[in-house]
């Protein structure tokens, strides 16, 4: 992980119209600061009554109703130059068609966060080690699975050497390609080059 990256939770609004400004200030403020920030939890945690840390949550709202709430404070964290986003543990079924975790989805982070919005800088996870992951996959599988979805840094695993060897036997075994790989490196190696400047 980066060093002087900022990942703390703050939630300026209900009102995305109200919030999507703020979110833009507090990042150029943090950069002005010689700090990288984080914005969370994509797709969206606002409208989900379950944690989690302990367990299954998920948004039974529309891409299209998320489009209108949650992607548009994302939306304007992507068009300043955001640097990072974290991932939500929960499932949007009417988005995805499935309950896998947004974490775990292709469709949330490949097809919506990197193609509809255009983000292509790093996407992390959230903390690994939570219920809504450890409940349903081993490290190995959460870890690969992310990867695999279009996660850059896999955070907190529970187990940080299955998550690893899981990554390696991957890789070995063609479930992920080493250009796959190589792509969230080169974010990553990006980012810190620039922080050194």
């Amino acid at each position: 992980m980066p060093t002087n990256v900022a990942t703390p939770s703050v939630a300026f609004s209900d009102k995305p119209e109200v919030a999507a400004p703020m979110v833009t200030n507090y990042l150029q403020g943090l950069k002005d600061a010689g700090i990288t920030g984080c914005i969370k939890h994509f797709p969206g945690h606002g409208d989900t009554t379950a944690d989690t840390h302990t367990g299954y949550a998920q948004s039974l709202k529309t891409w299209d109703e998320m489009k209108q709430c949650e992607m548009v404070t994302f939306r304007a964290g992507i068009q300043w130059g955001c640097q990072l986003i974290m991932t939500a543990h929960i499932a949007v079924p009417n988005v995805t068609g499935s309950n896998i975790p947004s974490t775990l989805s292709s469709i949330v982070l490949q097809d919506k966060l990197r193609g509809e919005l255009g983000y292509q800088n790093i996407i992390i996870t959230d903390g690994m080690e939570m219920g809504a992951i450890t409940q349903h996959y081993t490290s190995a599988e959460a870890a690969v699975g992310s990867i695999k979805a279009g996660v850059d840094i896999v955070l907190g695993p529970r187990d940080f050497i299955e998550a690893f060897d899981g990554v390696v036997a991957a890789v070995n075994n063609g479930t992920l390609s080493e250009e796959r790989i190589n792509q969230s490196v080169r974010r990553i190696l990006t980012l810190r080059l620039g922080m050194n400047r």
